[in-house]
């Protein structure tokens, strides 16, 4: 069976963001550093108020930056 996962944009989003980095993202949300790094290599998947947060941030639905690959 294959494993479901979530891909996401978070990289691009940073970088159309004057270059935001991991860490401002992270103050931002009100996660770690390391939180930010292990969504964007895709080894941990955010809660859904995570990732929301996340897109608003970024002023983007929550579909242009998680992709819910089944």
């Amino acid at each position: 069976m294959n494993k479901c996962h979530i891909t996401n944009e978070i990289r691009k989003f940073r970088f159309l963001q004057s270059e935001m980095t991991q860490q401002e993202l992270a103050e931002k949300v009100g996660v770690t550093r390391q939180t930010i790094v292990a969504i964007e290599n895709e080894k941990y998947s955010p809660t859904l108020e995570l990732a929301f947060k996340i897109a608003r941030i970024f002023n983007a639905s929550l579909e242009d930056v998680f992709t819910y690959n089944a």
